[in-house]
């Protein structure tokens, strides 16, 4: 809590700036005059201090008398430029309640019964959705390719990370009720709504691709390993396999994703009811896999697959692997003769190069567990795309044989690496969140997560472990590395290992296949429609809708259209990786959320899963990170588009959602920090920027009198730096606290409008001018508090028969002063232009009469990097008195405006002394009978205050005239605001004075400084 001390103090006639050490004092007027010197030894300031006052009448005419009280303690123009120009090689010091939730949320149906334990509600699921496709039709290809080692850190790798995020998911599971939902969930309560929804769609693009993926796979079983002759494309030669193959898997994976699709739009309680009959194909085809191995041992399977020299032969092209047959006492050719000869006569045969010069050779593809093939299989064998499967060891004679001959070999279908195999393998693992998923159903989740979740990642990857070495330690490495059983007579590889025949593996793996893409179709919808509900992505809304009794009809339809893009991919080796990357990016947020709850230590942070660290969810995060540059860099980098487009949008349409997300939390303990270090003392002049507290007035009806006050603060400010808009409203704070908030809407909503991004105050004072001081006294927090106010003109006052509005305007002008803040106030602010307009020419002149410390060159600038006033061109004119150097000033100016890197056009304006015309002595009377008529005193002025009211008044028209004459068409005209005479008894002349300085002019910004430098010619 800010802490607030209020002290009485007095007010002071003075102001300080910055000191600028060391520059030279040099004035253009005559030195014999008054005997000025041309350096002032004690001079620390660029300005005059108080003991100098009694040479005032040596920096002000009767020209100037208007700003006599600012000359008193600032430096004329002239003098200031002369001494900037000159200062060269002088170094810079070294001053540097949880809301509800909404009413879907509220009332979600709740399971009646949640029974659900630890075995049936979470290991089983997770089971069954880790377990999947690429553990039966890719992971012998990838130890046969990668070799035992590389495939056990592959597996290390993927399923540590899933380990890790395992144990992140439960610390966030049992920090509460988690209801259904599941990694959405968790990620958008803990990081936000911005980051929930991005995870949220990766983890529903990650669930659609793989319903894609295990479609592929079922196809992929049903046209290689159960009816190969349902095929419709057939490759007519050996160059147009791979397209036959892919068209097959098009059209069958479109039928049936569109079957698929209508069973779960139909009957989705009969997908759960499978569930455990497609878990039991699971679990029976791992089992025959362990007895298969186990049996070769003492019997190992008859699968022996014929070589020509240490090149693999495709199986199912012939029928004996020899040359020569004998039939009767015959020797004829065989087919595989007839294979590679052109001609079948066994006498002037034209063969293969490479057929006739190596042996064929017959091996056993499935040695056993005790052959001690192990050791072969250790090491990896990369290939590169249409690269002929060798065995090494086996004699060869290296010689080219025919293009025709290559379809007759086992070869690579695609290159392939490290990554490529780490992007293919991941989707191995995935499927932790099965679990989380089900909360709802559960008797106690908060107990039943992190134990099922964890234990079914061990009893998974322990199962990945032993396959791998099983895998290694039975099969020759030529049948490994062969993906689709070419040289088992086109049988599935882990198949021919299995117990007690190759048909359990076969028909178990297509129906779990099945399941686990029906589990995802089913999946998928209702996580999107969860995010549609949310309302937290606009465009989402109409998937939030469904039948009546809330099957999501719309996402169901969105998901077997990006299903569709899936399976026309028609590769699991290229789908694989797409889906790693999105269920990667949701792991990482899961990580991320639990390391930044931890860290933050919110009070709210309890979770009864205790064992958790920030640390290992730091090192889940940037293992999630690794493995997807590893696996696949462009999907990686598409992945993390995706996310981050629907990060910005959602940030841009705000969502109104209030989750007491951890991004919250950290945003403010980094405001903290940030505070507690801009404490350290004011910002350099580099950082200088306008920080705004805008003075609003309401109406009687709460709207807001001036809006173009915050349009023209948006386009001063475009976005960058603190502003603060601030209003009174005049009564007891006790009896206008429902006024007050409804103040504050109004303000909100027209700050919304105005694009004004800030923050907004409203007080409640027993008078107006009380406040606005207490305003200016304590907006803000800390180092972040306003340096410039910014107020509109009192218009009417001269009409008007109650004073208080330009008495509490020129009080607020000393309050500014006296807090040593910068004060801008728009005059005609209604003529100002709107944030939709363009000027596409004109001019903003600045008037540039008293230095100000900077504040009119820098506030032109600002201006022009808004649209608006984009296209203005910036003048500069200065006013030169009798004894000045005009040229050299304007030389001065020039040199000025080029180190501080600003484009302007420079003018001094030369006043020469003139007498004091007809029209000044009438303005000046008319001005004083106003001011005896509001007092209803005579008038009894002093010979001294009636001179002195001349010579503002000469001031006022004068620059008045030269304003006009140079600036009538300027789009905007910048001028030095005088400050209030010491004597409170001239107030309303001053401002009869301001009106007068002002006439004629259509857009006017009165400015005056804060009492230091704001801009530098420094870098």
């Amino acid at each position: 809590m800010p802490h607030f001390t209020v002290v009485p103090v007095e007010d002071s006639a003075t102001s300080n700036y910055d000191s600028l050490e060391g520059i030279n004092w040099v004035d253009y007027r005559d030195t014999g005059q008054g005997g000025h010197p041309g350096h002032l030894d004690t001079e620390d300031s660029p300005f005059l201090s108080s003991a100098d006052a009694d040479r005032k009448t040596d920096f002000y005419d009767r020209n100037l008398a208007l700003f006599e009280e600012e000359l008193d303690i600032r430096p004329k123009v002239s003098s200031l430029l002369s001494r900037l120009v000159n200062y060269t090689n002088i170094t810079q010091g070294a001053r540097e309640h949880e809301e509800a939730e909404n009413t879907e949320m509220s009332l979600r149906k709740v399971p009646k019964s949640p029974n659900m334990g630890t075995l049936m509600g979470v290991y089983l699921p997770c089971l069954q959705n880790i377990f999947g496709v690429i553990l039966f039709l890719r992971l012998t290809w990838i130890v046969g390719t990668a070799g035992i080692i590389q495939s056990f850190l592959i597996v290390l790798m993927c399923c540590s990370c899933t380990m890790l995020t395992a144990m992140s998911m439960s610390a966030i599971a049992t920090n509460g009720v988690v209801p259904a939902g599941g990694a959405y969930f968790m990620i958008s309560r803990s990081l936000g709504a911005e980051f929930g929804g991005a995870v949220g769609i990766c983890f529903y693009l990650g669930t659609t691709f793989a319903a894609a993926m295990y479609i592929l796979g079922a196809i992929e079983i049903f046209l290689k390993y159960l009816v190969p002759q349902a095929a419709i494309f057939h490759a007519s030669d050996h160059h147009g396999g791979d397209s036959a193959i892919l068209n097959n898997m098009r059209v069958y994976g479109t039928i049936c994703l569109s079957l698929m699709a209508v069973v779960v739009f139909v009957g989705v309680k009969y997908v759960n009811k499978l569930a455990s009959l497609f878990l039991a194909c699971v679990i029976i085809s791992i089992v025959s896999i362990y007895a298969g191995a186990i049996k070769s041992v003492f019997q190992p399977p008859d699968f022996s697959i014929c070589m020509l020299g240490n090149r693999t032969l495709v199986r199912d092209q012939f029928d004996v692997c020899s040359k020569t047959v004998l039939e009767g006492n015959v020797t004829v050719p065989s087919q595989l003769w007839r294979n590679f000869c052109s001609s079948g006569n066994m006498s002037s045969p034209q063969c293969d190069d490479y057929f006739n010069q190596n042996n064929v050779t017959e091996i056993q593809g499935i040695p056993g567990l005790a052959s001690g093939i192990i050791r072969d299989n250790m090491w990896g064998d990369y290939l590169e795309k249409g690269q002929i499967l060798e065995k090494a060891g086996l004699p060869s004679v290296d010689v080219h044989g025919a293009v025709e001959s290559v379809g007759l070999y086992v070869s690579a279908d695609i290159a392939t690496s490290f990554t490529l195999l780490v992007g293919i393998f991941f989707p191995s693992a995935t499927g932790i969140m099965a679990g989380s998923n089900r909360s709802g159903d559960l008797k106690d989740a908060q107990k039943s997560i992190p134990i099922g979740t964890i234990l079914a990642i061990t009893t998974t990857t322990l199962v990945y472990f032993s396959s791998v070495v099983l895998f290694g330690a039975c099969i020759e490495g030529a049948v490994l590395r062969d993906k689709f059983g070419d040289a088992v007579s086109k049988n599935l590889v882990v198949g021919t290992l299995s117990w007690p025949s190759p048909w359990v593996i076969v028909i178990g793996s297509f129906f779990s296949t099945v399941g686990a893409g029906l589990q995802s179709l089913t999946g998928a919808p209702r996580l999107l429609q969860a995010i549609a509900k949310d309302n937290i992505i606009p465009f989402l809304r109409v998937f939030g809708h469904g039948k009546a009794n809330g099957e999501p009809t719309w996402a169901l339809l969105l998901t077997g259209l990006i299903a569709e893009l899936g399976i026309l991919i028609a590769s699991l080796d290229m789908v694989a990786p797409i889906l790693s990357m999105f269920f990667l990016m949701c792991y990482l947020f899961v990580n991320l959320a639990c390391a930044v709850q931890t860290l933050l230590r919110t009070p709210n942070w309890r979770p009864r899963f205790k064992y958790y660290h920030w640390a290992l969810s730091f090192l889940g995060m940037s293992m999630c990170l690794a493995l997807m540059f590893i696996s696949s860099w462009y999907y990686a980098i598409v992945a993390m588009c995706i996310a981050g487009m629907i990060y910005k949008y959602i940030e841009y349409q705000g969502a109104e959602k209030e989750w007491g997300d951890g991004i919250r939390g950290l945003s403010l303990s980094a405001a903290r920090y940030s505070l507690l270090r801009l404490e350290h003392g004011p910002p350099h002049t580099k950082n200088w920027r306008p920080q705004v507290l805008v003075l609003l007035k309401l109406d009687e009806d709460l709207h807001v009198k001036y809006p173009r006050l915050l349009t023209f603060v948006s386009q001063l400010k475009a976005g960058k730096g603190l502003t603060i808009v601030g209003s009174v409203i005049q009564g007891q704070f006790l009896d206008s606290y429902g006024e007050t908030q409804a103040s504050e809407q109004a303000v909100k909503n027209m700050m919304e409008i105005e694009r004004v991004k800030g923050f907004c105050q409203v007080v409640v004072a027993s008078k107006v001018r009380e406040g606005i001081a207490h305003l200016i006294q304590s907006c803000g927090l800390g180092g972040m508090k306003h340096n410039t106010v910014v107020m509109g003109w009192p218009y009417g006052w001269r009409q008007s028969e109650d004073p208080r509005a330009w008495k509490t305007f020129i009080h607020t002008v000393r309050c500014t002063t006296a807090a040593h803040l910068a004060l801008m106030v728009p005059k005609n602010v209604s003529f100002y232009p709107s944030n939709h307009e363009r000027f596409t020419d004109g001019t903003i002149d600045v008037w540039w009469i008293v230095h100000d410390g900077g504040m009119l060159m820098l506030l032109p600038f600002l201006l022009k990097q808004h649209k608006v006033w984009r296209k203005c061109k910036m003048r500069i004119f200065t006013v030169a008195q009798m004894d000045d150097n005009s040229i050299q000033m304007k030389k001065d100016l020039a040199t000025f405006l080029y180190q501080l890197r600003i484009e302007a056009e420079v003018e001094v304006v030369e006043m020469h002394d003139s007498d004091i015309s007809a029209y000044t002595y009438e303005r000046t009377l008319m001005m004083e009978q106003r001011s005896q008529m509001l007092r209803q005193m005579r008038l009894s002025s002093a010979e001294r205050e009636r001179e002195s009211n001349v010579r503002r008044m000469h001031t006022a028209v004068k620059l008045n005239e030269v304003i006009v004459n140079k600036s009538h068409d300027a789009r905007l005209v910048l001028l030095n605001m005088p400050g209030p005479p010491r004597n409170t008894d001239g107030d309303e002349n001053y401002m009869e004075f301001l009106e007068v300085l002002t006439e004629g002019l259509e857009r006017v910004l009165l400015v005056r400084g804060g009492g230091r430098e704001v801009i530098t010619i420094y870098s």
